[in-house]
């Protein structure tokens, strides 16, 4: 809506200086003015303040006057209406959004929250996106949220790192928090912040520097990203383990439909109070997706679990197939 007003006010400004220039070249042309009197003449006549002509005009010269004071009248009407028009959307239009916004987060539970919409910020939200996660960009930069005011991403405007704005973005409902702000300092107040007001959030920090790894995991930081060393490890990968690299890029988890890895919680599959095993749970017959992994109620990963493994409740296994194959798995269990 905002660049409904934008679009209009730039019209209005064509309009003002095509008559202005109508009026120059019309005045110069008919009663053969020089410039400087063709532009006085414009002006006295498109303001309408009433002075004198600065030539005498012949007839031509005042029909053209008087289409000129007719179309300039309608022309400036129109041009204050926008321009004021615009100057109070661009306060009054922030307010209703921001509001519209608030009231959203309001009702939001378990989303997250990711602070800083640069690189890896737009990153972590389109990912999350393509999940139907449901997330709230913390942005203190105008220009970046103007960008981005048509599409249907919740935008709050403020520093992360002060609680107010952290508590206008749902802190207290939320399930995670991704800091993705460029500099470690700022991410580590963001973390110390957010750990203060929430202390059973999901953390999830970037960081630039080495140094700042430990720092940020005291400030309570669950996980600690450095984009820099990753990015590194994977090209040099590439020369050491080119095939196997290309492979593990190929499973992909971008989306809904494209799945080829998937998390999934032993209650979701399973609804017996005793624990059974994964050949009692047999999901290799049943869907087609293989069990490659097992994560204990403790945290503790299993890679390639025996069949004979006993699925404990608040335990989830990792599986791996086609994504025809996942959707599948989807579908049976209601997932």
């Amino acid at each position: 809506m905002y660049r409904f007003f934008k679009s209009k006010f730039y019209l209005a400004l064509f309009l003002l200086i095509f008559v202005f220039a109508v009026g120059v070249l019309g005045f110069r042309m008919i009663s053969e003015m020089s410039w400087i009197d063709a532009v006085y003449m414009t002006v006295i006549t498109v303001t309408t303040v009433g002075y004198g002509e600065v030539e005498p005009l012949g007839e031509i010269g005042r029909i053209f006057t008087v289409f000129l004071i007719i179309i300039s009248v309608f022309v400036f009407a129109y041009a204050i209406s926008v321009i004021t028009e615009y100057i109070l959307s661009r306060s009054t239009l922030r307010n209703i959004i921001q509001r519209k916004t608030l009231k959203k987060i309001r009702r939001m539970e378990n989303h997250i929250i990711i602070c800083g919409f640069g690189r890896n910020g737009r990153e972590a939200s389109e990912k999350l996106g393509a999940h139907d996660q449901e997330f709230v960009i913390i942005e203190k930069d105008r220009d970046v949220i103007e960008r981005y005011e048509n599409s249907d991403i919740p935008f709050v405007e403020g520093n992360a790192s002060e609680d107010e704005v952290l508590e206008k973005a749902g802190i207290h409902q939320a399930k995670c928090l991704i800091t993705a702000l460029p500099s470690d300092a700022d991410n580590l107040f963001v973390v110390l912040s957010a750990r203060q007001i929430n202390n059973k959030l999901l953390i999830i920090s970037r960081a630039s520097q080495e140094s700042s790894y430990k720092k940020l995991k005291l400030a309570g930081a669950d996980n600690v990203i450095m984009p820099d060393k990753i990015g590194g490890e994977h090209m040099a990968s590439l020369v050491v383990v080119p095939d196997l690299v290309e492979f593990i890029d190929n499973l992909s988890i971008s989306g809904k439909n494209t799945t080829n890895v998937e998390e999934i919680k032993i209650e979701d599959v399973t609804t017996s109070d005793e624990e059974i095993t994964l050949k009692e749970l047999d999901l290799r017959r049943e869907t087609g997706c293989t069990v490659i992994g097992y994560k204990t109620p403790e945290g503790e990963y299993i890679i390639n679990p025996e069949a004979t493994l006993r699925l404990a409740k608040n335990s989830k296994i990792i599986v791996l197939g086609r994504p025809e194959q996942v959707e599948l798995l989807k579908q049976k269990y209601d997932l």
